[in-house]
């Protein structure tokens, strides 16, 4: 029985620690946002840190860390799954007492040799405990596992809203292993425990679970729990079609942090792996919550594609508001350990975000494209941009100069004057556009040569360009 559609939905986000927050769990916990905000309801989050090698508080503080940059907000406090454990026993001893569960006794080493038989003969190895249906008077005084007492007949259906409807003979499940034998609970009996103990309604994650809602549904049955919406969507893959991994670049949410790329931009990128609103591939979060629906999941895995998320990100960049991104900005400069803006740095990428942000792609273009405003004098040119200072066009910027003192410093008046140079001299516009931005920016690939002339302003433009003139002029007379 699927969760009543009146119910207020709860999803969960239920990552084990491994050191990050990986691309693909990032991405399912950006469904399960969706689906529950845009719907008014509660996003939750579960440690699985059951797994104590594994499990650090540097690791789980990265899946904290990864979530809030990618503004993924849950609601009230984290759950360890760890910490319920005595939670997880108690339902199993539940199971034992309805019956629906038996203590085995069966040692590794004899489930171990039946195994070995079993292949050697070409037999299932799905194990069989002799002990399932044993009399209690004839149980050991020895270590025992508890395991669920799983139907051997009919099957088991799973109604996904992503996969379909999926059956599983139960002649193929086996019983299961609820209890270890040194009292540990395994994932299987904690998952649907914390699920159920939650009020989780949909479960939505990576396909690759979709065996264990199989074997999950057997116990929330057993319980007589209502079973969860089911949605198990396909993994991302990288472009080559493999499941992504290393080899295709970066996988944990911090990596793209520090590549510069917006929370926003990812998140829209996220969304549309694997799930679609027609043909929109640009939309805001607004847009995301209002449409985002389990319909909307493809079957197919998705493919990971860096030039297509770099392009979103441009698109975002674009769209938000200067005083926005100035901030965000900073706050990455200061995730990556970059020095801060100083405040006359600031002030100058302030007034440049106009020209800047349509070149940016990332937090790093719109750095490489402001540079003109936050290098000071004197300007040192990097090697093609000293090529672009030659005596010729020296003997350009000397002429020019003077034509800009008294100029008002608007964009008309400005390349009409640039225009007028070149005219006089026989020369084209791009014959001085080259030795400018050599000298404004000391780059040869930058903002418009105007652009850069309005943000810095009179006077620092025509001192930015007497010092290329007296600076390369000295550095002729020594060569």
């Amino acid at each position: 029985m699927s969760a009543a559609p009146h119910s207020p939905v709860v999803t969960r986000f239920a990552p084990s620690p491994t050191g990050y927050l990986h691309i693909g769990g990032a991405r399912t916990a950006l469904f399960n946002w969706l689906y529950a905000r845009g719907r008014r309801g509660r996003f939750l989050l579960r440690i699985e840190d059951t797994d104590r090698a594994r499990s650090t508080p540097e690791a789980t503080q990265a899946i904290f860390d990864g979530l809030t940059w990618l503004g993924l907000d849950w609601d009230g406090e984290a759950i360890s799954q760890f910490a319920r454990a005595e939670r997880h026993r108690e339902v199993a001893e539940e199971l034992l007492a309805r019956g629906a569960a038996y203590k085995c006794f069966a040692t590794p080493e004899e489930i171990a040799a039946f195994r070995e038989a079993a292949r050697a003969e070409g037999r299932s190895t799905l194990f069989r405990s002799p002990w399932r249906d044993a009399d209690p008077s004839s149980h050991p005084d020895a270590p025992y596992a508890v395991r669920l007492k799983a139907p051997r007949e009919g099957e088991t259906v799973v109604e996904d809203r992503v996969q379909g409807t999926v059956r599983f003979a139960n002649a193929e499940l086996d019983d299961m292993i609820l209890l270890r034998s040194d009292g540990t609970p395994t994932y299987m009996l904690a998952v649907v425990v914390d699920d159920h103990d939650m009020g989780v309604t949909h479960v939505i994650r990576g396909d690759d679970h979709l065996n264990n809602a199989a074997r999950q549904t057997l116990i929330y049955q057993a319980m007589g729990w209502e079973v969860p919406v089911w949605a198990h969507i396909p993994l991302i893959h990288g472009p080559d079609g493999k499941k992504l991994s290393k080899r295709h670049g970066a996988l944990g949410v911090e990596e793209y942090r520090a590549m510069g790329y917006p929370a926003r931009a990812m998140r829209n990128y996220l969304a549309r792996l694997g799930w679609s609103h027609g043909d929109d591939e640009f939309f805001t979060d607004e847009q995301a919550l209002a449409w985002f629906d389990l319909d909307g999941i493809g079957r197919s895995p998705a493919r990971f594609d860096f030039k297509k998320l770099t392009h979103l990100s441009g698109l975002h960049i674009a769209a938000t508001p200067d005083d926005v991104l100035l901030a965000e900005l900073e706050d990455w400069m200061a995730f990556t350990g970059r020095p801060p803006l100083t405040a006359r740095q600031r002030e100058g990428l302030a007034r440049a975000m106009y020209c800047v942000k349509p070149r940016a792609k990332t937090y790093p273009d719109l750095l490489d494209a402001g540079h003109f405003v936050l290098t000071e004098r004197p300007v040192v040119p990097d090697e093609a941009a000293a090529k672009a200072l030659d005596s010729v066009s020296r003997g350009i910027l000397k002429q020019l100069t003077p034509q800009l003192r008294n100029a008002s410093w608007e964009r008309e008046t400005l390349e009409a004057i640039v225009a007028e140079t070149a005219a006089s001299l026989g020369t084209k516009l791009g014959k001085i556009a080259a030795p400018l931005r050599a000298a404004l920016a000391g780059r040869t690939a930058t903002p418009s040569v105007f652009d850069m002339m309005l943000v810095l302003g009179r006077e620092e433009t025509i001192a930015r360009l007497e010092d290329a003139v007296a600076r390369h002029g000295r550095e002729s007379e020594q060569s």
